[in-house]
């Protein structure tokens, strides 16, 4: 297919292969947001880093990493897909605040500081009480402020989300959820949490996850869309993106190692019930990658202009890491 306007997926967790970078060029996706780790130790996520390297290497000619976002751009001149890489979780850093810079400079550009529980950082969406930013949270937003490394709150607490808002001094984003006006879900967000979002120059990622759906997977792909116009009115258009939470032909077995982790001899169920145990049938209106162009469409239909569907599809996202992922270079991590 021709070429459509630069689009960016900012958030996936796929079985990576060929076949997935196929379906992406031919969606005309330029650039993915894709997860690296979800519980993984600081040794563990090298080997996902070194894995990655590898995709690089044996699909060179479909895919590219994106250390800074000119790269984006560069991917989409010479026809490939730039990925660049996040962790769901603060796990790849452990208690080691000098982890921050060198998983930054190892790729890592987006880190959530929480996965559904309390973390070192800060808390979960699942916990009954929201403690907010720990000590140690501190210190790792002002680190990952100096060393350009995106603040991501799509799976933590309300109270620690916006305390995060408040201590850093760069853009925070949610890069994969919906409004809780909209469908009442604990992974999505209260519109105060999407204004602070906006008032931080931050970005939301619209997920398409069918857990976060009003009607889950009956959700049509014009209820999708008229929700994006909706918090377009409350936060402003320029605030917005799109991260699908797409997790293709991945096995059950990682289902529950993203929602167990090491931490859990019971099988936890996250927003549901044992009903919600496997995967969610897909959307009929993105099924892959190769239905981008969908999005696109629906977009128009509702009313966006042509650079407001441009911006939301993937100009947004490429701005939000210009603004926060250069490093501050000569600023100390000291107080």
């Amino acid at each position: 297919m021709s070429r459509q306007m630069l689009t960016v997926d900012g958030l996936q967790y796929s079985n990576w292969s060929r076949e997935i970078f196929e379906q992406m060029r031919e969606g005309g996706v330029d650039a993915v947001h894709a997860t690296l780790v979800y519980h993984e130790t600081t040794r563990d996520t090298l080997s996902r880093l070194g894995e990655w390297n590898r995709r690089f290497e044996e699909h060179s000619d479909l895919i590219m990493p994106v250390r800074e976002p000119a790269d984006i751009l560069r991917a989409r001149q010479q026809g490939r897909i730039g990925v660049f890489l996040g962790a769901q979780n603060c796990s790849p850093i452990e208690d080691d605040i000098d982890m921050v810079a060198v998983m930054r400079d190892l790729g890592l550009l987006i880190m959530q500081l929480t996965y559904n529980n309390q973390s070192l950082l800060a808390c979960g969406c699942y916990e009954a009480e929201d403690s907010g930013i720990t000590r140690f949270g501190r210190q790792v937003i002002r680190e990952m402020n100096r060393v350009g490394m995106v603040i991501d709150m799509s799976h933590s607490a309300e109270r620690s989300t916006l305390e995060a808002i408040e201590l850093s001094e760069r853009p925070v984003i949610i890069s994969h959820a919906n409004p809780a006006s909209w469908q009442p879900a604990k992974r999505n967000k209260s519109d105060t949490v999407l204004k602070a979002i906006a008032e931080s120059d931050g970005l939301l990622g619209f997920s398409a996850y069918p857990f976060h759906l009003k009607n889950g997977p009956d959700c049509s792909l014009a209820e999708y869309c008229a929700m994006i116009a909706r918090t377009a009115d409350l936060i402003g258009v320029e605030h917005l993106g799109i991260g699908t939470d797409l997790c293709q032909n991945q096995p059950v077995s990682i289902l529950e190692w993203m929602r167990n982790g090491r931490w859990s001899k019971d099988m936890d169920y996250g927003e549901g019930s044992a009903a919600n145990a496997g995967w969610p049938k897909p959307l009929p209106w993105l099924r892959d990658s190769r239905d981008f162009p969908n999005l696109i469409g629906g977009l128009r239909e509702v009313g966006f202009a042509e650079h407001e569907v441009a911006g939301i599809m993937g100009q947004n996202w490429v701005a939000l890491l210009e603004r926060t992922t250069t490093p501050q270079r000569g600023v100390s991590q000291a107080a």
